[in-house]
């Protein structure tokens, strides 16, 4: 099976290495502020005519913007909101290589996002500063959604690399059999290490004044990250790609 540009294994590994760097500046600046569980509560800030949270109202009007100048009919972004205007410019031919789907796991996404990884990132209370932590959480959002749906990418790269040995995985859906087929520990150990690497260059505060290294966030965090939410999300929806997808 010929395989497409935008499956070669270096060019996704150069998106997803990307990502990873999008992610790490994302949640340092998303730390700065302190967790402001009113940003998450429907009705926790009052807006007139909208009952969701403040995070839903700021999210859902920039997913409406963006979606009019065609953001998502890129195949590989993945809006959290569904009833989104038609874009203003004309469609474009993605040639996107990967099978459509409707799969989307971005309610999970948010869902763990605001209860588990805003916690584990932010320091406790709150300093009012709804609309700067908003902002910095739909840019944090975005970037997660990106970078866990870009699991049918490499779905389909690896389909196409054996595909006689995915049909018959497919055909018997075996999930565990699937998920043992996916995974790689080699890559995943480089990657964490990457990671962690990257997070203790970005998350450095840069202070001559300081005797020794002092970190906005410690580095661990994002490693768990990883480990704990994108890897496992990622590997959920490369599954279910490969489920969905026809045997041929």
């Amino acid at each position: 099976m010929s395989t497409h540009p935008l499956l070669d294994l270096q060019n996704i590994r150069a998106v997803l290495v990307r990502l990873e760097e999008t992610i790490i500046f994302a949640l340092v600046e998303r730390a700065q502020f302190k967790i402001n569980a009113p940003v998450y509560q429907p009705g926790g800030i009052p807006i007139p005519h909208f009952s969701g949270s403040f995070l839903d109202y700021l999210l859902h009007g920039t997913e409406r913007l963006h979606a009019t100048v065609r953001r998502y009919t890129s195949p590989d972004e993945h809006p959290f909101f569904d009833d989104l205007p038609p874009s203003l410019l004309p469609p474009l031919d993605y040639h996107a290589p990967i099978v459509p789907t409707q799969i989307n796991i971005n309610k999970r996404i948010k869902t763990a996002y605001e209860q588990e990884i805003i916690p584990l990132f932010c320091p406790p209370g709150d300093d009012q500063q709804y609309g700067s932590t908003a902002v910095c959480d739909v840019a944090c959002l975005q970037a997660l959604s990106k970078r866990i749906h870009y699991g049918k990418f490499v779905a389909e790269s690896k389909y196409r690399h054996d595909p006689q040995r995915f049909r018959s995985l497919i055909a018997q859906a075996d999930h565990e059999a699937l998920r043992s087929a996916i995974t790689d520990p080699l890559v995943e150990a480089r990657l964490l290490e990457r990671v962690r690497r990257k997070a203790a260059t970005y998350a450095q505060e840069l202070d001559d004044a300081q005797p020794k290294v002092v970190y906005k966030l410690d580095p661990d965090l994002f490693v768990r990250l990883y480990r704990e939410w994108i890897i496992p999300m990622t590997k959920d929806v490369e599954i279910a790609y490969l489920l969905a997808r026809p045997l041929a």
